[in-house]
């Protein structure tokens, strides 16, 4: 938990560091506000629950699959937070301040045979801007993942690409009408080698012109600059395709122009992010010293919240994967040390009279904010000793019957073995000393 809660931290402190707000929405939404949002593969994956337990008697005589689901479930677990988050805001319009900036950090759920790096209950951390169809969205969203990820020390590349340019492909390859099919199996790309993704092309009857045509455009390579200049050639009659790649170029050349360098992002056109909301940036992150999946990724969708009757609204967001993070944190021994514990302070129990005197300077330290403890009974204080070390409590405080007489106390450094003698009224500030010294 401990791990987990720094991965968390430490990506909500980047959230709010720029000017990003908490909101938390249901676990449980309606399922016709999630179907048809994340493509034929995502409905499958829903998690549907079913209605108060009941099977309804007339619906058992259907041989229609869907009408016996719709039937027996009208709600499902969120699959993501970007559908539910575009509720809230059509159904909170007018009492938002737009561009409205939020952060969330929930479990999701999907149906998924768990595998490494794919679980069935999951968490994401997302940041949305909503409201703006400026371009510096889209740098600052992307500075986030730069600046978690060198808080964390994992390495990684930071792919981007535009759904406009995905749309580019598919007027210049003559498969405009079938731009779902085609960027689906893109998305597979990571997954299945090119000559076997032909198959499948060719199995949905893409011809052998459209297909030599996306191979084409998939081997086009080199730094941002060179096939942005190489793409310009294949899309010179294509004004959406043109458009997508002028985005991937303002973002380019403004984020360098404030952070010194874009070094870190690389324009990827096998890049689709197969969900049908996104319409302009894509982006996705990979750890690149772990074979793992995508530790992140977004983009930029246009007007989702019409669907919920909120027209008009562009936006664009970021999402972190905990779990997947935590694996690549583990596999690379990048957790920093951290005590299983909370505990600074330990007071040994030597008895009722010196139990209630070390219960009072107790409560004085945790009015400073100093987490401490007493030990629940004056066992031997060989035990109690092992109990600071075990749970890595770095002070321990002798308070016996002799030191009860003078109103003092030997403060003990687990670490180094040093005892320290002073008075009650000394306690306090003396630990603060320590406990300086022990942060250096």
């Amino acid at each position: 938990l401990l791990k987990r809660r720094y991965i968390q931290n430490t990506i909500q402190g980047v959230f709010e560091l720029f000017g990003f707000e908490p909101l938390e929405t249901p676990a449980m939404e309606n399922i016709e506000t999630l179907t048809g949002k994340y493509g034929d593969e995502g409905d499958k994956l829903l998690f549907r629950i079913l209605n108060n337990g009941a099977i309804y008697e007339g619906a058992l005589k259907t041989e229609n699959n869907n009408q016996l689901i719709q039937a027996v479930s009208e709600k499902a677990l969120r699959y993501d937070l970007t559908i539910p988050f575009a509720r809230f805001v059509a159904m909170n319009r007018g009492t938002l301040t737009f561009p409205f900036k939020r952060y969330q950090i929930q479990p999701v759920w999907r149906a998924d045979r768990p595998q490494k790096g794919r679980f069935r209950e999951f968490y994401q951390c997302d940041a949305d801007v909503i409201g703006t169809t400026s371009l510096l969205a889209e740098v600052e969203l992307i500075r986030i993942y730069a600046e978690v990820f060198e808080k964390l020390t994992i390495p990684v590349q930071i792919a981007i690409n535009n759904r406009k340019i995905l749309a580019g492909l598919a007027e210049w390859a003559e498969v405009s009408d079938r731009l779902t099919e085609m960027t689906i199996l893109l998305d597979k790309l990571d997954k299945v080698a090119w000559e076997k993704l032909k198959e499948e092309f060719v199995k949905i009857q893409f011809s052998e012109d459209q297909i030599s045509k996306i191979e084409k455009f998939l081997s086009i390579a080199g730094s941002n600059e060179a096939v942005l200049d190489e793409l310009a050639l294949l899309f010179d009659n294509c004004a959406i395709g043109k458009l997508g790649m002028e985005e991937l170029r303002t973002i380019l050349e403004k984020f360098e122009a404030i952070y010194g360098s874009n070094a870190s992002i690389k324009i990827d056109f096998k890049l689709a992010r197969g969900l049908n909301y996104y319409t302009g940036l894509i982006v996705e992150v990979k750890a690149t010293t772990v074979v793992m999946g995508s530790i992140g990724g977004g983009g930029r969708y246009d007007d989702l919240t019409g669907i919920f009757g909120f027209p008009g609204m562009s936006g664009v967001g970021i999402s972190f994967g905990l779990d997947r993070i935590y694996d690549v944190l583990e596999e690379l021994n990048l957790f920093p040390n951290q005590s299983s514990n909370n505990t600074r302070v330990l007071f040994l129990n030597f008895g009722p009279s010196e139990e209630l005197a070390a219960m009072k300077l107790m409560s004085t330290l945790r009015k400073e904010s100093i987490s401490s403890e007493i030990y629940p009974s004056a066992e031997k204080i060989k035990k109690q000793l092992e109990y600071a070390n075990k749970k890595q409590i770095p002070f321990v405080v002798l308070l016996g019957e002799a030191e009860l007489t003078k109103e003092q106390v030997i403060l003990k450094n687990m670490q180094s073995g040093e005892q320290t003698p002073c008075n009650f009224d000394n306690l306090l500030k003396q630990i603060n000393l320590q406990l300086s010294n022990l942060n250096k």
